[in-house]
């Protein structure tokens, strides 16, 4: 019961930190740049099966991260010309040591143009994960992209760069390919002041929901229910 009371009495004093922690949010210990380590990578296709019309495939991802937070991986899938196929599958592969990735696909949509919707990522005996459709519209205005999001591993270590395996894609029109060298490096770096004091919180107690900033995106709405809950929480065991 000590021990549960002073994690908690120790986030409260965290807490009436915040503002000025927090006015600091986004800024890290900086990395030597790797020069090998490019956050991102494009490729085209463009053979009998395009029918003319060459297909772009463009993989990204932040250039830094921290060990214990998350990453997204966009996979962007394009042509050129008056081609327009449908794709109905991308797969990406990450770096070993990744978990379950949440999912996303933003793809033109009639009517309605380019719209945003969660998908449920599925796991593949190869490794990689995969986002899947009857099909999505792909034409020279209109790409489709991919974005999956994983939780960097705790353990990795800072200062070292991570290379991410490579890109799928399956649908019509001659727009299926493997690309296995359509990756994304970022480096690890430590965690900056906000991301630190949002862990310590969750180690208290808190929950991962409740150490975010509030639904109005206010600093002082976020401080104030922070303390609100940890004072709460104070008269508990």
């Amino acid at each position: 019961m000590q021990t549960k009371l002073a994690r908690r009495i120790a986030a409260l004093a965290a807490a009436a930190t915040l503002p000025t922690v927090l006015l600091g949010f986004g800024a890290g210990t900086a990395n030597a740049a790797n020069p090998d380590c490019k956050q991102s990578s494009q490729s085209w296709k463009q053979d009998w099966s395009t029918v003319g019309v060459t297909h772009t495939y463009d993989k990204s991802t932040v250039a830094e991260a921290a060990a214990g937070t998350d990453i997204t991986y966009k996979i962007v899938v394009g042509t050129t010309g008056i081609g327009n196929p449908y794709v109905n599958s991308i797969w990406d592969y990450p770096p070993a040591g990744f978990g379950k990735p949440t999912a996303k696909v933003t793809a033109y949509h009639f009517p309605g143009g380019q719209q945003t919707e969660d998908v449920t990522p599925v796991q593949n005996d190869d490794g990689s994960w995969s986002v899947n459709s009857t099909g999505w519209f792909v034409n020279s205005g209109n790409p489709v992209t991919a974005e999956f999001t994983y939780r960097i591993p705790a353990g990795a270590q800072t200062g070292v760069s991570i290379l991410s395996g490579g890109a799928a894609v399956g649908g019509t029109v001659g727009v299926g390919t493997t690309i296995t060298d359509l990756t994304a490096c970022f480096t690890v770096r430590e965690k900056n002041a906000g991301e630190s004091t949002l862990g310590s919180m969750d180690g208290a107690g808190l929950g991962s929901t409740e150490g975010q900033l509030s639904s109005t995106g206010s600093l002082s709405d976020f401080t104030a229910d922070t303390i609100t809950k940890i004072i709460r929480n104070l008269g508990g065991s």
